[in-house]
């Protein structure tokens, strides 16, 4: 079994910020493999289809572990089946790059998770650039403009595909 999570906030001021690529990616992931609706589940959102499980904690970034050790914990689930849809700064945007393990640098959902399950996960790591001045946490928690939507969507086409491991 695989455990598909995607990294993000809930509530639609945050829908289309660059820390929301993980939601992003299982919601095209769900749409283009006919996935049941979400349900209400492990303080999140699920559904299920076959053998792959996919998650959106609605716990906000920080606290995404607690979601995902939950959801692991109801199916017998090891580090092994877990893949983890994030976004990452030092991507350029567009780009997308699978790795297992590492440190969450900087990054708090990482972070929360590696509390939780440790860091030996796989993690579908999609770029949405540096900030060329400001801080980081408003950077993630801005919108992408309109000028990278045509990068963001072919990134998610790709990201989604990693995740589902093809």
């Amino acid at each position: 079994m695989r455990l598909v999570v995607g990294l993000g906030n809930p509530g639609a001021e945050y829908q289309m910020n660059r820390h929301n690529v993980g939601f992003m990616v299982v919601d095209q992931i769900q749409h283009q493999a006919n996935f049941p609706e979400w349900s209400a589940k492990f303080k999140g959102l699920c559904t299920k289809k076959d053998d792959v499980i996919l998650l959106k904690p609605q716990t906000y970034m920080n606290l995404s572990g607690q979601s995902i050790q939950a959801c692991m914990t109801f199916f017998k689930l090891t580090v092994d089946d877990l893949w983890v849809v994030h976004d990452d700064i030092e991507l350029l945007l567009g780009e997308v790059q699978t790795k297992t393990g590492g440190s969450a640098k900087g990054h708090n959902g990482l972070r929360s998770l590696d509390q939780c399950m440790g860091q030996n996960y796989h993690r579908v790591r999609c770029g949405v650039g540096r900030p060329i001045h400001g801080a980081v946490a408003d950077y993630v928690l801005s919108n992408f403009s309109k000028d990278e939507i045509p990068a963001l969507v072919s990134m998610i086409e790709a990201a989604a595909c990693r995740g589902m491991g093809v």
